[in-house]
């Protein structure tokens, strides 16, 4: 009799895994996506998945859902490994009530949520829902809440990631905003707090889905996403590679890759910086020349790109990279790059991530608009998150460190490490030109030929500030190094303060301006 229920159950488990039918199925493939359990099964290493809560079903009975009954409600839940490492994951089914989130869907996206936290292991989240099932009422908005209490609990203990597969509207979105990493699917996933009917309604603005809260507009506009990918089988690949550089939580480090010492100088490296101050250069030109080989990982591309942060291996320990970018505004610090410089810098703290930061900056944007927009609280956000870091941090000035930025920018007086120059790095209150008009004003007013003057005072002013000399006399800077040698020493340097210990003030915690 018992063997016969079981073979009942399974026969229905597997009509359940065919989600709402086999068009429906189809139907997804055709747009381009693959199913709840194709995602896990691409997610995971072969054969290690372990399902919890296949034969959940709704509680509900209102508006004729009793007479839809579907195993796992539209979620699918387990754990199992990614590359050998443990991982809990729930893979939402579109195919089941539009993936729409009940009472009891919300119980097993808890459930696996509480497990990971006991065992000290990365979520990652799958999602793909029409949001609240409305035929339940005020039970699926608790679900929502237990979620994002949940998703705040485990903020800096365990890595959480979200992969947006499809839609994710109204109080869905605050899950993964919380959460550490969004990767976006191109043309087939969307977020947003209110559609573009309601959009349409109350502020009179026609918009698409995609223009709203596509992959694109979050990854170039608002910073929500942090990745965007050609299609699910190219997102899945992208949490994979992320979760290379980080620990199961945040009492482990990441895992060392095997890694012989060798010749570690780089020529290259010296012949990226132009001659001319004002000229521009790639920043990524210089990280690819200090870190091993195809081993940076960007985050937030295409998102204030000012600022390049991203992950890395140097000698194979994984490292945090927050770098100016010459070649965009000039690597000037404004709102949304202090915003994102910040954010990742918090990240590489709360699980014990090495930080690298490059600097070329001349300073924070000036201007209506970013006073307007809280340039002073935002730009605080990067100051605060690298003074709060406790990972060991290195600095290396490549060309310009002036005014506050050079404080904000992990000097040497806010805690970081370990802090190197090279000959070319120009580290003073401002630049030659606007401090020779301030300084010599009179001088040059008065002076026969202004232009002239102008010039001598800005040769003088830069031959006695502009360069990284008077720094390193005080301390500031711990050595001046040839570009080519960069590599080596951050190995060096890495490497010593592997075992680096500081604890901040007993307090509940700080209060960072947000």
């Amino acid at each position: 009799m018992a063997s016969s229920k079981l073979e009942i159950l399974q026969q229905k488990i597997a009509e359940a895994q065919l989600g709402g039918g086999e068009e429906r199925i189809e139907k997804q493939h055709q747009q381009g996506k693959l199913t709840a359990r194709e995602r896990i099964h691409f997610l995971l290493d072969a054969g290690s998945f372990e399902e919890i809560g296949m034969l959940v079903t709704h509680r509900s009975s209102d508006f004729g859902l009793d007479q839809q009954q579907y195993y796992g409600d539209g979620v699918v839940t387990g754990y199992g490994t990614v590359h050998g490492r443990l991982v809990y994951v729930f893979s939402q089914d579109f195919t089941v009530f539009g993936g729409s989130l009940s009472e009891t869907h919300a119980e097993k996206i808890c459930k696996i949520m509480d497990l990971a936290m006991k065992v000290g292991a990365p979520v990652i989240g799958l999602n793909d829902s029409g949001g609240a099932r409305i035929q339940e009422g005020v039970v699926s908005l608790a679900g929502y809440a237990d979620i994002f209490y949940r998703n705040v609990m485990a903020s800096g203990v365990i890595p959480q990631i979200s992969a947006i597969m499809g839609p994710c509207a109204g109080g869905a979105v605050y899950s993964p905003a919380m959460t550490d990493f969004i990767l976006m699917v191109e043309k087939t996933s969307y977020m947003f707090v209110t559609g573009p009917n309601v959009v349409k309604t109350v502020t009179n603005e026609t918009v698409t889905s995609e223009e709203l809260g596509g992959a694109f507009t979050h990854a170039t506009k608002s910073g929500v996403t942090h990745f965007t990918a050609a299609n699910d089988l190219d997102c899945i690949k992208k949490v994979k590679q992320l979760l290379s550089y980080l620990p199961q939580n945040c009492e482990e480090t990441t895992p060392k890759l095997p890694y012989v010492l060798g010749d570690e100088i780089r020529e290259g490296l010296e012949h990226i910086i132009p001659e001319s101050a004002n000229h521009p250069y790639d920043m990524r030109a210089i990280i690819g020349g200090v870190v091993d080989e195809n081993s940076f990982f960007e985050v937030h591309k295409d998102y204030a790109e000012n600022i390049v942060v991203g992950f890395a291996r140097l000698a194979g320990r994984s490292i945090g990279i927050v770098a100016n970018q010459p070649i965009s505004l000039a690597g000037v610090l404004d709102v949304d790059s202090s915003k994102k410089g910040a954010r990742f810098t918090r990240f590489c703290d709360c699980f014990n991530i090495p930080l690298l930061v490059l600097v070329d900056v001349p300073g924070f944007l000036p201007g209506t608009d970013q006073e307007w927009n809280g340039i002073i609280m935002n730009g605080a956000k990067l100051l605060y998150a690298l003074s709060e870091a406790t990972v060991p941090k290195v600095t290396v000035i490549t060309r310009k460190a002036y005014g506050g930025a050079y404080d904000v920018m992990n000097s040497k007086h806010i805690g970081a490490d370990m802090n190197f120059a090279f000959p070319s790095a120009e580290i003073a209150v401002m630049g030659a030109k606007g401090a020779s008009e301030i300084i010599f004003k009179k001088e040059i007013m008065t002076a026969d030929n202004p232009a002239a003057k102008l010039a001598e005072k800005e040769a003088e002013y830069a031959e006695k500030f502009a360069n990284p000399y008077r720094a390193a006399q005080r301390g500031f800077i711990d050595e001046v190094i040839e570009p080519k040698h960069t590599r080596r020493k951050l190995i060096k340097a890495f490497a010593a303060l592997e075992s680096k210990v500081q604890h901040l003030p007993k307090k509940k915690h700080g209060n960072i301006p947000l």
